[in-house]
């Protein structure tokens, strides 16, 4: 008998260290659990902590960018310049961002400074944003991803401007003269190119020049150059102070030569010089690219909106010549790049649409 209790005495002792090691067991396991869920939610938390603080130096550098904007244009004797004065004007009004109209030398270089965010608008031609998204000739092997359309706004006609005394009747009589083309990759520089191409000529041909509108007007009037390539809406400040002080002649192109280079190069259109500008007596047949507003990529959509709505709602009150070409009915001609979200919007809301 004794024996049977001292066999159930050891049995119970038995179950009961079972159930204090299980019982351990247990509170260790849910220690553990209790400890991985305590390290989850402190680096989830850190990484929500960080993601916010990141979140807000993003939204603070915005607002530090949007105190101004800088739009660069060209030289001060083209129109570049005094057009966007004008507009830099309407979009500060517009949007409550100080905008400031800088001088440059235009195309190729404000592609490059907005490539590298030293600006955030700027004018460029139609062919040499196509050539920089594309990432050929002056920006062959590094193509540009961070610029956006705002829109197209007038024709920049190619302008062969001479003395009408200098016996230069054709492109091919520039052959062998002192002609000024632009800053090697320039829009004009590009253009005066792809126009001795068409003619079966090239740099090498002329004693090519790298001058500035004002400087190549001023070499044309000293006699130290016989002509020069201008790309500009006509007419040109720096043209017309040639014309004041001497007889004016501007080269034409051929109609059929014309042809071959829109069939080559689409962003290209004929244009006409009409009698009466600079003092011609006769219509001059030339060609032309677009002008247009390009704009980073970080201006947030609200102000790119804005942007396009003040500029095409009020073309109409600005002073220059060329603010009459500004609609919203050519405002994407031209324009291969995408388009600014904000400038989408606004096309959007006019039913105008890239094609």
């Amino acid at each position: 008998m004794k024996k049977r209790k001292w066999i159930l005495l050891i049995l119970s002792l038995s179950v009961m260290s079972f159930v204090l090691i299980a019982c351990g067991s247990d509170s260790s396991e849910n220690e553990v659990k209790e400890e991985e869920q305590s390290e989850t939610t402190e680096t989830e938390t850190e990484e929500e902590s960080a993601g916010n603080e990141e979140a807000a130096e993003e939204e603070a550098a915005e607002e530090e960018t949007l105190e101004f904007l800088s739009m660069l244009t060209g030289g001060t004797s083209g129109t570049y310049y005094p057009l966007g004065g004008e507009m830099a004007s309407i979009i500060t009004d517009a949007t409550g961002v100080q905008t400031d109209a800088l001088s440059s030398n235009a195309s190729a270089d404000n592609v490059v400074a907005l490539q590298n965010g030293e600006a955030e608008l700027a004018f460029v031609q139609t062919d040499v944003m196509d050539h920089a998204v594309q990432g050929i000739n002056s920006f062959d092997g590094n193509p540009v991803e961070n610029v956006q359309a705002i829109g197209s706004l007038y024709p920049e006609t190619i302008q062969i401007v001479t003395k009408k005394d200098s016996g230069i009747a054709s492109v091919e009589d520039l052959a062998g003269k002192k002609v000024s083309v632009g800053a090697p990759g320039s829009g004009t520089y590009i253009n005066a190119e792809q126009i001795l191409e068409i003619y079966g000529m090239s740099m090498d041909d002329i004693e090519a020049q790298n001058l500035d509108f004002g400087e190549s007007t001023g070499g044309i009037q000293d006699g130290n150059i016989d002509a020069a390539f201008i790309t500009s809406g006509t007419p040109t400040g720096a043209v017309e102070g040639l014309a004041a002080t001497v007889d004016v002649a501007i080269v034409p192109i051929d109609e059929g030569k014309i042809d071959e280079l829109i069939e080559k190069y689409p962003f290209y259109a004929k244009d006409t010089i009409t009698a009466g500008t600079y003092g011609l007596e006769e219509d001059v047949v030339t060609v032309a690219v677009l002008a247009m507003l390009a704009v980073t990529d970080n201006v947030p959509e609200d102000i790119g909106y804005e942007i396009t709505k003040a500029i095409y709602e009020n073309a109409g009150t600005m002073a220059h010549d060329k603010a009459s070409f500004i609609t919203t009915d050519s405002a994407l001609d031209g324009i291969g790049i995408e388009l600014h979200p904000g400038a989408k919007k606004y096309f959007d809301e006019q039913g105008v649409s890239q094609q």
